[in-house]
């Protein structure tokens, strides 16, 4: 794996140029496919499920919750799995360290379009079986909440810090980065890391 020479803060992963090509995306891609998705997911279920405006309302924001608890979780127990062997090692690097080694990297900083459509593609089939019709109001929430991850991690690494709102999220992600990357798992909210105490001391008390 050599460093790319015209650009210093990039990695190839692959000699394959396709499978290296397919490894990078713009942002605006994903979170575009994936919003379109959710809006065509979510007005099926309005016009062609027995789901109440309501409570398909209530559906989506329990799907954006979830997904929170997803992101949480993923990002400390697979992204930062532990690497007991080679190819662990190796697939914790594909999917998360070279982030880590080179976070500026702005073609990396979301999974590749086709791998995005085929997983949220597998979890409506499979929520589909468990709650029925309910599933085409609550993955657009869970989408959502994933495009949103998207585009405030992209903030996060693209921009300088922001002198708004998103400015707590960026200390918090800085922390991760660059101090401590077993804390603050949490990226489009600390929520999950004051519940399950992840969040480092100094920040957790002000």
């Amino acid at each position: 794996m050599e460093v790319t020479p015209k650009n210093a803060g990039t990695r190839k992963l692959f000699d394959s140029v396709v499978l290296e090509r397919l490894t990078r995306t713009h942002i605006a891609v994903p979170t575009s496919i994936l919003v379109l998705y959710s809006a065509a997911l979510f007005y099926w279920s309005l016009t062609n499920t027995v789901t109440t405006r309501g409570m398909a309302t209530v559906l989506f924001f329990a799907g954006w919750f979830v997904y929170t608890w997803v992101e949480y979780n993923t990002h400390r127990y697979i992204f930062h799995m532990a690497t007991y062997s080679k190819l662990k090692s190796k697939i914790q690097y594909a999917i998360h360290g070279i982030h880590h080694e080179y976070p500026r990297d702005k073609e990396r900083l979301a999974m590749p379009p086709i791998l995005s459509v085929t997983i949220s593609t597998i979890l409506l089939l499979v929520l589909r079986l468990v709650m029925g019709d309910y599933v085409f109001a609550f993955l657009p929430g869970f989408l959502v909440g994933y495009s949103i991850y998207l585009g405030i991690h992209y903030i996060l690494h693209a921009f300088p810090p922001p002198r708004n709102f998103f400015k707590v999220l960026w200390v918090n992600h800085s922390i991760h980065h660059y101090r401590d990357s077993e804390s603050v798992f949490g990226v489009s909210s600390p929520l999950w890391d004051y519940i399950y105490g992840t969040m480092p001391r100094n920040t957790r008390n002000g």
